[in-house]
């Protein structure tokens, strides 16, 4: 089985609304900065900015 090693679990936030949408995983190695994509966003019902927020266990 492959090891988790350098990789951590994130939620992803709406920048609109607030709410955790999506959660993902980040190679901490490979993006050491906090990510933000373009997520659909149930709430909203629109393409929304949606920012990294603290690991998730």
């Amino acid at each position: 089985m492959a090891k988790r090693g350098n990789r951590l679990i994130i939620g992803l936030v709406c920048s609109v609304c607030g709410q955790v949408n999506y959660i993902t995983e980040r190679n901490k190695v490979n993006t050491p900065d906090k990510l933000v994509l373009k997520k659909y966003c149930p709430h909203c019902k629109k393409r929304t900015e949606h920012k990294e927020t603290q690991k998730l266990k």
